[in-house]
């Protein structure tokens, strides 16, 4: 996910133009000054909450000591993060699915989630493998859609661990696919036309019953085919 990043907090002259200061603003280096803080304060905005701490330490890894800002800007800035401090994502309006630092390796891991999640992306991923005569599309494919609907389900904390549980779900369905497209024509390969009811004795239960997991991942263990 690429993280937006709004630089509209941001005044300052450039090219060697004379500066001027613009009424209300402030450099970002006197923000702790107590002027600034009162006019904070006056503001409505807690400078000790998380959701400021987040939008502050946004602005000073974009910016320097010497750029400007405003109250405005600021409250702008902070309605990108949530009472917790983590950043929400402008396009599913959803928190906890940032890939940090922190968070890139407890996100790999197993968790159980929903199989209404399972089966949607059973279904979409036979449909677009089948229209698609086994290549993966990423112009048309709605696979999105399907991990947004997953993390609307699972608490914030759990939604990176979520996707990266339903990836595995998602390869394993793929490559029964594959596994059923070669036994019913030992010569198909991607691009190539399915035969007719290849995929028809391939169900959800029977590709996750072949599933066994191996450390954090889930793989299938009947089915071995390179893509």
């Amino acid at each position: 996910m690429s993280r937006i990043t709004d630089y509209s907090f941001l005044f300052q002259n450039m090219f060697g133009t004379q500066k001027t200061t613009l009424p209300g603003t402030f450099q970002l280096s006197q923000l702790n000054s107590s002027s600034v803080q009162k006019q904070l304060k006056a503001a409505g905005i807690d400078t000790n909450s998380k959701q400021y701490k987040a939008a502050l330490k946004q602005m000073m890894s974009n910016a320097n000591g010497a750029m400007y800002t405003n109250i405005q800007g600021i409250k702008n800035l902070m309605k990108n993060y949530d009472k917790d401090g983590d950043y929400i994502d402008p396009t599913t309006g959803l928190a906890g699915l940032l890939v940090t630092e922190e968070n890139a390796e407890s996100r790999e891991r197993i968790i159980s989630i929903p199989e209404s999640s399972r089966d949607e992306m059973f279904e979409l991923t036979k449909k677009e493998f089948l229209r698609e005569n086994g290549v993966q599309n990423g112009d048309t494919t709605k696979r999105s859609d399907v991990y947004t609907n997953l993390h609307r389900k699972m608490k914030k904390n759990d939604r990176l661990a979520a996707g990266y549980t339903l990836e595995q779900y998602e390869r394993a369905y793929r490559q029964a696919f594959l596994g059923a497209a070669k036994k019913a024509d030992p010569e198909w390969k991607n691009g190539k036309p399915i035969l007719s009811g290849a995929l028809d004795g391939i169900t959800r239960e029977s590709v996750e019953a072949n599933m066994k997991k191996t450390g954090n991942k889930a793989t299938q263990a009947s089915m071995d085919i390179k893509i």
